[in-house]
């Protein structure tokens, strides 16, 4: 595994998850193969989850981690080829890249977008930047679009907490938030369940508002709806997330609190188990009742953060 940026960079979905499972059985198998590598990891933005379990999974596997907090500790980036650098920016992505792959056998990199211009948030130009200059194997701490280590970690904790036959159904559930937030958790999410559901893994749903459509991109296959209570019939799993307008770029619209998932919605489900990316907004996007209840996984979910990314590292350790 060259790159971690989506889940086009998984041939099997079922296998990785099968591995992952294997690790956190036994997290300590391979901390060999990391023995005097080193792990770089670079946020842009701030992190609690990502920055721990993917620090923990790389010790896990015997990696040295340096941390880099760009937004407070080093130079402003300048990703625009062809422009004379007489502004605010100080170092280009191109040296700046570079320069981290001499000291990194693997590299992690955390971007949130500004949700003022799609086209350029969509283009993923920093992350496409990033990974062409720094010549060594990167993982995505989450992009402007995706955060895929979140959805590899929500599909094994949905392999892990599913106990039957057949396939369990999920539904990702829009919520109420106060502040416009990126599509890059929903996106990544809907993009590996429509994946596992044609893998035969899930059914898939989505519920949102009118004016929270997410792309098509990361869409196709799933039933969608702007009916909360019908997604919610018979679901074994709902995840819950906001996200702001992808039409109406980066705008959030007055919707109903009725889309609060409380425990008497909790009633129209299979006795759904209930997900969250964290950090969450007790009360606004998820009731506390349903937070601290037995329906609730977002704890377990946090916890599996460790083993999507101690999987993925160790694929791209055996590569190197």
């Amino acid at each position: 595994m060259k790159q971690f940026f989506s889940v086009a960079d998984v041939d099997n979905l079922s296998g990785i998850v099968d591995e992952a499972l294997g690790l956190k059985k036994n997290p300590f198998a391979y901390e060999q193969l990391g023995k005097r590598r080193t792990l770089g990891l670079v946020f842009l933005n701030p992190s609690l989850r990502t920055r721990l379990s993917t620090q923990k999974a790389a010790t896990n596997l015997g990696m040295e981690v340096m941390i880099m907090n760009m937004d407070k500790d080093g130079w402003a980036l300048e990703t625009k080829d062809g422009v004379v650098m007489d502004g605010n920016t100080v170092e280009h992505i191109r040296e700046a890249a570079a320069v981290m792959g001499q000291y990194c056998d693997v590299l992690g990199m955390r971007s949130f977008p500004k949700l003022q211009n799609r086209e350029e948030d969509y283009s993923e130009d920093l992350f496409k930047k990033f990974i062409r200059f720094c010549g060594v194997p990167v993982v995505s701490l989450e992009s402007a679009t995706r955060h895929p280590l979140q959805s590899l970690t929500d599909l094994i904790t949905i392999r892990e907490h599913w106990q039957k036959e057949g396939k369990p159904k999920v539904v990702l559930a829009w919520a109420p938030h106060v502040k416009a937030l990126p599509q890059a958790v929903p996106n990544s999410f809907a993009e590996w369940m429509c994946r596992a559901q044609a893998e035969g893994l899930v059914d898939f749903s989505i519920a949102h508002p009118d004016g929270y459509a997410l792309s098509e991109e990361f869409t196709e296959g799933a039933t969608i709806t702007n009916v909360l209570d019908e997604a919610l019939m018979a679901a074994d799993f709902v995840y819950v997330k906001n996200w702001s307008s992808y039409t109406d770029y980066g705008k959030i619209y007055s919707v109903d609190e009725r889309w609060l998932l409380d425990n008497a919605k909790l009633e129209l489900t299979n006795m759904a188990k209930v997900m969250h990316c964290l950090p969450v907004r007790r009360d606004l996007e998820l009731a506390s009742e349903v937070l601290d209840g037995p329906h609730s996984l977002v704890v377990q979910e946090a916890g599996n953060r460790v083993w999507a990314a101690q999987v993925v590292l160790k694929r791209m350790l055996e590569q190197l």
